[in-house]
């Protein structure tokens, strides 16, 4: 890592919960659902795997 890492300007994420939507086309704004929408699958698959690895270690450990 360099020390001049710290002088770049931070890339903004590509949606801010809550930020002003007015400026953004159709387009944009249809890009930002379906990125939200890829995003809640994907959490969506981690608390299925997590609720998965919970029931198989209560499985175990059920006497």
């Amino acid at each position: 890592m360099s020390i001049f890492d710290d002088d770049r300007p931070q890339q903004p994420s590509a949606h801010e919960i809550g930020s002003d939507l007015s400026l953004l086309s159709v387009d944009e704004l249809k890009n930002r659902v379906a990125l939200l929408q890829a995003e809640i699958a994907r959490l969506e698959e981690e608390i299925a795997a997590k609720a998965s690895g919970r029931k198989a270690a209560e499985n175990l450990f059920r006497f």
